[in-house]
């Protein structure tokens, strides 16, 4: 398994879906939902895989890696369909191997049924055991065989009721991207958790996790998948079918902040726009004086930008990213993070010796990242550092599909602010408050789910055997 290594301070989601269904793009489609999967490629960086249907079969391919390194022309060239689905993965349940990337090719009595799943079930294990004690057998350790199995045990029915029926038993965030009967399906939780949009394709349509898929392929954006929704495509259009209108709608609000590219949009809502209005808001809440502002790259840009036109402090380049650095095979141990994250950034001496410093982040997680960088500003010259960060303090694990740490390494649930700067070493520190952040996103609080940062989980969540589970301060 491979080490992320300045992701390693931040919050990874766990994939990407994508997936077309396109009469005239046949020996392009496979091509095609590659891009798709480069532009979603910040989804997910573990594992990659593409699976085409054609003439009632469906081929695939998957392997461990980025896109660019799992897929060559070779290998395009032999997936050629007329529907195909991809998929990006970030290991949350299962194993970080093959075996579990994704998308999914399981057996049935009526065939194949191929699937990608960008989310995590909460009464997974429950419904494993069901079907384990009914005979079933499972591949692989992901929750997403469970959905591929659920599909299959009731397809009798016929495949709508069979997919409507999997997806009212299972609980948690699901988007699904699905191949069944010659139509590409797509399906969003009852809650909205984690997004899904459709997009009109010049002969056919595209289904994506973020509508920055969508323009890299020409698809024109339609509309996003609503949350208890079931659109079924084929050459007749797109069939929707609501399947649970009566759920609270909690999409991830760590879209906003981290996950999802600054160019999507998200339910009606811009990324990049809420970044900006993230990064005034936090100027009005936690002003300070300085020189500069700048920004911990990438994520944090957007929102140093928006800081920086609301104090009137002018923003500066201070932090360079190193874009090709890639991945190590190496497990990280404390020496080598501190390696990593050398490598990984470099500082403008110029733009920050001598200077106060309002250094803009998206989020702190375990805080040790961010004590490097501030050494690192201080060794350049740095007079003063102010920490500013676009989202509340990260305290409470999550459930629906973001790996998130055990509490004892969650430093915003076992510090004080207070606490946190001391050990991160700023001479400030200021976090976004809920109400801040919920005001960014305009969508109104009960439309977000916001449970990392206060606990209130839109459904009921584990309280035994759960990686995720908090450990006691």
């Amino acid at each position: 398994m491979y080490y992320n290594n300045f992701d390693f301070d931040k919050l990874n989601e766990e994939c990407g879906v994508f997936g077309i269904y396109s009469k005239s793009c046949k020996e392009n489609l496979a091509r095609m939902i590659y891009f798709g999967l480069v532009t979603l490629q910040h989804r997910g960086q573990e594992s990659a895989g593409i699976a085409v249907h054609d003439n009632g079969k469906i081929q695939y391919y998957k392997e461990m890696g980025l896109v660019r390194e799992v897929f060559n022309d070779k290998v395009i060239d032999r997936l050629s369909g007329d529907i195909g689905i991809g998929h990006v993965r970030y290991s949350t349940t299962g194993e970080s191997y093959v075996t579990n990337a994704q998308p999914l090719v399981v057996q049935y009595k009526g065939g194949s049924i191929a699937l990608a799943h960008n989310g995590n079930l909460v009464n997974a294990d429950r419904i494993r055991d069901q079907l384990e004690d009914n005979g079933s057998i499972f591949q692989t350790s992901i929750d997403s065989e469970v959905i591929a199995n659920l599909i299959a045990k009731n397809y009798n029915l016929g495949f709508k009721e069979a997919i409507v029926s999997a997806a009212k038993e299972i609980k948690g965030s699901f988007a699904l991207n699905i191949i069944c009967e010659s139509k590409l399906i797509g399906v969003r939780d009852p809650h909205g958790l984690r997004p899904l949009c459709i997009g009109k394709l010049d002969g056919g349509y595209v289904l994506s996790s973020e509508s920055c898929g969508l323009g890299v392929v020409g698809a024109e954006f339609i509309r996003d998948v609503k949350p208890g929704e079931i659109v079924i495509i084929d050459d007749e259009g797109i069939e929707s079918i609501m399947y649970d209108e009566g759920k609270k709608k909690a999409l991830c609000s760590f879209e906003f902040v981290y996950f999802a590219r600054p160019d999507s949009v998200l339910d009606g809502q811009s990324v990049y726009k809420s970044r900006i209005k993230a990064g005034k808001i936090l100027a009005q809440q936690h002003p300070v004086d300085a020189d500069v502002v700048m920004a911990v790259p990438d994520s944090g840009t957007v929102a140093a930008i928006g800081y920086a036109e609301e104090s009137g402090i002018p923003f500066r380049q201070g932090l360079l990213k190193n874009k090709y650095l890639g991945r190590t095979f190496i497990q990280p141990d404390q020496k080598m993070r501190e390696l990593m994250v050398k490598l990984k950034l470099s500082v403008l001496k110029e733009n920050v010796e001598g200077k106060r410093i309002i250094l803009i982040d998206d989020s702190i997680v375990r805080g040790t990242t961010s004590r490097r960088i501030v050494e690192m500003l201080r060794n350049a010259g740095a007079k003063e550092v102010h920490l500013r960060v676009s989202s509340p303090p990260v305290t409470h694990s999550c459930y629906f599909g973001i790996d998130t740490p055990t509490r004892k390494q969650l430093i915003g649930a076992i510090h004080s602010v207070q606490e946190i700067r001391e050990a991160i070493g700023v001479d400030s520190l200021g976090y976004l408050g809920v109400e801040g952040l919920v005001k960014s996103i305009d969508m109104k609080d009960e439309r977000l789910c916001t449970a990392c940062f206060c606990g209130n989980y839109p459904m009921e969540v584990p309280n035994t055997g759960n990686k995720y589970l908090f450990e006691k301060k």
